[in-house]
């Protein structure tokens, strides 16, 4: 039990350390590429925990990060910029 409540406090704490660091030291393209990585890690632990339909969101991830890459179209670095946050050079 103890060991539990040590994993649940670790995870709480990474959460708000990450959510403290996309708010002070992150522009655009720093956030985008970690909520990306985020989402590629819970979506592969997912198929494995649970199933492996989730892999179809990981797919999705990775399809969006390369037509960004060619086009320069994120929706997500759009939903930034509009919420004030700095641009980097990647996302302009």
């Amino acid at each position: 039990m103890q060991i539990l409540e040590l994993a649940n406090i670790t995870l709480i704490s990474f959460v708000c350390i990450f959510i403290y660091s996309l708010e002070v030291f992150m522009n655009i393209d720093r956030i985008v590429f970690a909520v990306a990585g985020l989402f590629i890690l819970v979506s592969v632990g997912l198929s494995q925990l649970h199933s492996v339909y989730w892999l179809w969101f990981t797919a999705f991830v990775g399809a969006n990060m390369l037509q960004a890459a060619f086009t320069g179209f994120c929706p997500m670095a759009m939903i930034l910029k509009a919420l004030g946050k700095e641009s980097g050079c990647a996302f302009r």
